[in-house]
């Protein structure tokens, strides 16, 4: 096998499928070293009879030999007839069983067995399918797995776009489409790269060339944030068009706004630009090996790039200026640096009128207490007294 092995495994999800009969299969996303990521679809029977050899093949890690040896995860048996309530409350075991499989030693993480079944299938890039049969029914995982079974969505078709424009792919974790294609989206990624599969296709596509088939999207992107959200620039890029900026590696920016398309709008000082999200990392996030991946990969095309008068997006899409990012960035800067003068001045003036109290306490001598008309009285009558003797 070589230098062959897998760095991720991340479960999907799952998909009932109604073709040759109702079954259910899980959907894996297979990171390699060479930084392809394929999609393989897995019955829990071929898992668990995979995961039945590999204890074979190792007796001491999977604890036949001494329990207290075992490293081999554990995986439930399967039923007899596989419910959807099975199938759905069995992801988490799954996703817990493979990222343990990965952290194994590489004698067992890497070995052929681990390869070959999470190689892709040619039933993985063309599952059978009838065209007299209802297309299968895909059941995501939600982002956080421990969730409980109610939260994960489903049933869903999911959700179709539109191409707007030719893509041709540049490698094999990519996906060609053709302008008028409809595509089903699997997951959205901030980096401007969404997961889509078509049929017998799966792959990335750049969101910049997809649109929903009701209207623009817009609604799904969040409002400018003038305040500005810290990030540190992962990878430098030099701008191609005169909206971009250019950064170098190591950089601390503010994010303003987010967009779908991967292009985020960045301030640097007083400057506002155009920034590939994938590039950047959140101020204080620990960085990850998957981000790492994305920023080796090249930045999607902006969506302003693309000419196609039929789009929506050219009919309905309201777009931001870059002057008026500018300006009203400029606008927030001003006021909060005012903010900051006022709150500066107000503590500067406490501060003085605090010390010019104390400087005239210290040069005024203290004024003693008037005494009391009793003791006046006590006073005046022992005068008289001594007076008389």
């Amino acid at each position: 096998m070589g230098d062959t092995y897998i760095r991720h495994i991340e479960l999907l999800g799952y998909e009932k499928r109604f073709f040759p009969s109702q079954h259910y299969v899980y959907m894996f996303l297979v990171k390699w070293q060479d930084l392809t990521e394929k999609v393989v679809y897995r019955k829990f029977t071929e898992i668990y009879d995979f995961h039945k050899t590999l204890k074979e093949m190792f007796p001491i890690e999977s604890g036949d030999i001494s329990v207290e040896n075992r490293i081999i995860p554990h995986l439930p048996a399967p039923r007899w007839f596989d419910s959807q309530r099975v199938t759905q409350n069995r992801q988490d075991t799954l996703s817990e069983y493979t990222m343990a499989l990965i952290n194994l030693p590489r004698k067992i993480s890497q070995c052929g067995h681990v390869l070959t079944f999470f190689k892709v299938r040619p039933d993985d890039l063309n599952p059978p399918i009838a065209s007299h049969v209802k297309k299968p029914e895909t059941f995501l995982m939600p982002k956080d797995s421990k969730k409980i079974a109610a939260d994960i969505t489903g049933p869903i078709i999911l959700q179709t776009y539109r191409a707007i424009g030719d893509y041709e792919k540049n490698s094999s974790t990519e996906m060609g489409v053709k302008m008028g294609d409809l595509v089903d989206v699997v997951e959205k990624s901030e980096s401007g790269w969404w997961f889509c599969q078509q049929t017998n296709k799966r792959g990335w596509v750049p969101a910049a060339y997809l649109e929903p088939m009701d209207g623009p999207d817009e609604s799904e992107e969040q409002d400018p944030n003038y305040a500005g959200e810290l990030h540190v620039v992962r990878k430098g890029y030099t701008a191609a068009q005169e909206d971009e900026i250019t950064l170098k590696e190591g950089e601390t920016i503010e994010v303003i706004h987010k967009l779908l398309d991967g292009w985020w709008v960045v301030r640097k000082d007083e400057t506002t630009g155009y920034y590939p999200s994938m590039y950047l990392q959140k101020s204080g996030e620990l960085n990850n090996p998957e981000n790492n991946q994305l920023r080796n990969k090249g930045a999607p095309p902006r969506r302003s790039t693309i000419r196609n008068v039929k789009s929506i997006h050219n009919q309905g899409r309201k777009q931001i200026s870059q002057e008026t990012y500018r300006r009203n960035s400029v606008k927030y800067l001003v006021s909060r640096r005012k903010m900051k003068n006022n709150l500066i001045y107000k503590g500067s003036t406490i501060t003085e009128k605090d010390e010019t109290e104390n400087n005239q306490s210290k040069a005024q001598p203290a004024i003693p207490p008037r005494p009391s008309k009793d003791l006046i009285v006590a006073r005046c009558s022992e005068t008289t007294k001594s007076k008389i003797k």
